[in-house]
Parts: C-alpha cells; structure tokens; sequence
C-alpha cells in the first residue's frame, strides 16, 4: 500500500513537473510511476493506482481533463497497464523485458481501444483520434523503455522488500 501510495504521488506530481518544464504530455509522464508500480506492487494495488490517479489528478490538478474525457482513457490505460506489468512480472520468474513491453501494448491497445470509442460517442473521426493519440505517445513509450528496467534492476539489486520471495515475507 505504502509502495502504490508514493508512485499515485509521482503521477501527479510527474505531469505537473513536466508542463512546467514545457515537455507537455508527450512523455507520458504520469505513466511512468503507475508502470513502475505494476513491477513493485501486488496486482490489485496496481491496477487500483492506475485507474484511480489519472481521475484523482484531474480533480486536484485539472489535468488530465475530465472533459473531454481524457481522464477516463487513462484511467483504463493506466489500470492495465499496472496490471498486466504485475501480474506478468510476479508470474513469469521475473522476466522484466517481456512485463514491460506486455504492459506496454496492453495499455496502449487500450488507450487506443478507448479513445476510438469516445471518438465514435462525440463523433470525431475515430482513426484519427487513435493515430494521434499512439503517435503522440511514441517519445513516452520509449521513455517508459529506458527508465523502468534501469530503477527495476536498481531497485532488484538492493534486495529489499520491495523484491523478497513471497515465502520469505511471510515468515
């Protein structure tokens, strides 16, 4: 819980930092905390986190916008992928590189799933608002490639907690 509280802090505080900096949304910055999250945090606590700080951001912040519903693309973006970096991580021996890029496509499939939907509902020419969002995303998705294994395996190394046997926890 602590672990899912601290990263839903740095998806807020992450997008904020980066406007600021004039880097916008491209990187998808408050993606960065909530997939790292799937690698640090039981499944349920990571699909909890990433469905819940895109909306919590966007009531404490503005951003992401509630309407239109940007918010709620990454909502579900979020949930899967945490959830999917999480529940492959724990299952597969800790294969980190085959998570990630799960992850990665789950959200993005996702995202895009999403946001063809919303494109349909406020009718907006559906290919155009998927290309957009996957293309706008390319600079964040390659972020998310080169940060997230090098704080895992920084992380992993330390042998903490965060990365202990479920057996040796429990003792």
């Amino acid at each position: 819980m602590v672990v899912s509280s601290v990263m839903a802090a740095l998806a807020l505080i992450l997008p904020v930092a980066f406007h600021a900096a004039g880097l916008g949304s491209r990187f998808l910055p408050m993606f960065l905390p909530l997939l790292l999250n799937g690698f640090l945090a039981p499944l349920p606590w990571a699909v909890l986190t990433g469905a819940l700080a895109p909306l919590i951001s966007s009531l404490a912040t503005g951003m992401p916008p509630l309407y239109p519903p940007v918010a709620v693309v990454m909502s579900f973006e979020g949930a899967v992928l945490g959830g999917v970096a999480a529940a492959l991580y724990r299952s597969r021996r800790r294969r980190l590189w085959w998570a990630l890029t799960a992850a990665i496509l789950a959200g993005r499939l996702t995202g895009a799933a999403a946001t063809w939907v919303l494109a349909r509902i406020f009718a907006l020419p559906p290919q155009v608002a998927v290309l957009a969002m996957l293309v706008q995303g390319i600079p964040g998705v390659l972020l998310e490639f080169v940060v997230t294994p090098a704080v895992v395996l920084q992380l992993s190394r330390r042998r903490g907690i965060l990365f202990a046997d479920e057996s040796e926890t429990e003792a």
